[in-house]
């Protein structure tokens, strides 16, 4: 009969620990949702959930509200500041790890974690008063004489160049993610066996194919994992946009216009709450916030994870 090793009481508690720890993140998903669908209830009920999703009407005095517009501008922000953001910070990583002189790689890279560093509300403060009149003085309008003029891309660019509109809020966005993408993906690059590249360099390969051919196949998971935080990041941001970006609950397509996000309306409209349908509305913007986020998020750890089984093999 086999004898039952005992296990020391430092395992036992340490086991215990680690348990509760990962079990309180549960709680608290389990609680926030609880809790959101809650105090949202009311329009839950009222509205629904399609015709509140697919809703752009937002009107407090007569008690009609959608997300549609919201959702708009939540979704076009993130995806654009993803577009700006991905080629520069992979770019970034690419000059620190191969192309920069030693000398600058440390300013560089301390200069790009700063950033991360900054507080939303200071971003949000230097795009009111710097970046927005650059862009609707010169930034815009050349783009409108430009782009604006080539057939469909073109509707993208219309209107008048104020610089309170979608494309100043996705360029802040846009800055606010780009430390995180570039320092996941530099410290991804350092991580490609030298042995790798010296055999590839050995056989003729010019830097670029190195690059292209060698490192980032190599760290195209830790790629991936940081586009996915930034993804994160850029749904959930609230005062950078908030002040750039206006709170016009419409869907336009051009970018050059005032919009809405999830965030925004909720930072500037919770404490103008005064009746019960307009407070629950709120919530189901936010509880609608955290379903898409979690989704998306969720999506995006999924492929990752494909991804990442796939490579091992």
């Amino acid at each position: 009969m086999k004898r039952i090793r005992k296990l020391p009481l430092s395992d036992i508690l340490f086991a215990v620990i680690s348990f509760s720890a990962a079990f309180t993140v549960l709680v608290l998903i389990f609680s926030t949702i609880l809790v959101l669908y809650n105090e949202s209830s009311l329009a839950i009920h009222k509205f629904g959930i399609l015709n509140f999703i697919f809703t752009v009407d937002w009107d407090p005095v007569k008690e009609v509200f959608g997300a549609a517009a919201s959702l708009y501008g939540t979704l076009v922000t993130t995806a654009l500041s993803l577009i700006l953001a991905i080629p520069l910070a992979i770019g970034i990583a690419i000059f620190l790890t191969e192309i920069s002189p030693h000398i600058l790689k440390t300013p560089i890279g301390i200069a790009i974690e700063m950033l991360a560093a900054i507080p939303s509300i200071i971003y949000g403060m230097w795009g009111l008063f710097t970046l927005a009149p650059i862009m609707s003085e010169y930034i815009e309008p050349f783009l409108q004489k430009t782009l604006g003029k080539v057939p469909v891309i073109g509707m993208l660019f219309q209107g008048e160049p104020q610089g309170i509109d979608l494309l100043t809020a996705s360029v802040i966005l846009a800055i606010m993610i780009v430390p995180f993408i570039t320092s996941i993906t530099r410290d991804s690059l350092n991580l490609t066996p030298n042995i790798m590249k010296e055999s590839a360099y050995a056989l003729g390969a010019t830097k670029w194919e190195v690059v292209k051919d060698i490192m980032i196949p190599y760290a195209k998971l830790g790629i991936y994992g940081g586009i996915v935080l930034a993804l994160g990041r850029a749904l959930g941001e609230t005062m950078a946009v908030a002040f750039v970006l206006g709170n016009n609950h419409q869907i336009t397509t051009s970018l050059f216009d005032a919009a809405a996000t999830i965030t925004v309306t909720l930072a500037n409209e919770f404490t103008e709450a005064d009746t019960d349908i307009y407070l629950s509305s709120l919530f189901y913007l936010a509880l609608i916030l955290f379903v898409l986020s979690f989704t998306i998020l969720a999506i995006a750890k999924f492929f990752l994870l494909k991804a990442e089984r796939g490579y091992s093999r």
